[in-house]
This record gives structure tokens, C-alpha cells and sequence, in this order.
């Protein structure tokens, strides 16, 4: 197993706020390209936005970071991280729509 293959995690997040109609989705999307990350964002049904994200810890955090201060069209109220094991299955980044 490489380095590279061990130091790889996994975050789920979620970020509220006004974050949905305000082109949230196509930011992170765009944010987590330049950083290398791949994964899923998609709007949820209460109004909040999920990401699911793989790469390094440090990169997700760079990502977090983004999340965080929005794409000025934006309101981030808050932003939940749970660290998780990454599933290895994803070779982009996708914004998933119309799921609910």
C-alpha cells in the first residue's frame, strides 16, 4: 500500500444556511476540482447542502475552509464534519441533482 493510499480519509458535510438557489453546488464542486478532491455534493430536503469528499486530510480541510466562507451569493450558518473511511469508488467530483 503507498503513502498516498494510506493517508487518504473521507468527510461528510453538512453546511446550512442560505446555501441552496445561490449556485452553492457548482462552488464546491469547482473548489474541490482545484484541490484534487473527489466526491458528491447535492441539496438536501430541509434546505441544507451534503458534501461527501475523499483525498487527504489537509485538502479537505483547505475544502472545509471554502465551504465555510461561501461563494458571496452565499450564507454559511454552520458546517458539521464527521471524518469517515473513505469507499475508494470515486473518480470525480459530481454535483447530484434533483435526489429528493
Amino acid at each position: 500500500m503507498s503513502q498516498d493510499t494510506i493517508n487518504i480519509t473521507a468527510a461528510r458535510i453538512i453546511v446550512g444556511g442560505r446555501v441552496q438557489g445561490v449556485g452553492y453546488r457548482w462552488f464546491v464542486q469547482d473548489a474541490a476540482d482545484r484541490l484534487g478532491l473527489v466526491g458528491t455534493v447535492e441539496n438536501l430536503a430541509n434546505g441544507d447542502v451534503a458534501v461527501y469528499t475523499e483525498g487527504t486530510r489537509e485538502l479537505i480541510e483547505e475544502l472545509i475552509a471554502d465551504l465555510k466562507r461561501g461563494n458571496g451569493h452565499s450564507r454559511v450558518d454552520n458546517c458539521n464534519v464527521i471524518w469517515d473511511e473513505p469507499k475508494g469508488k470515486l473518480h470525480d467530483f459530481r454535483i447530484n441533482l434533483g435526489r429528493w
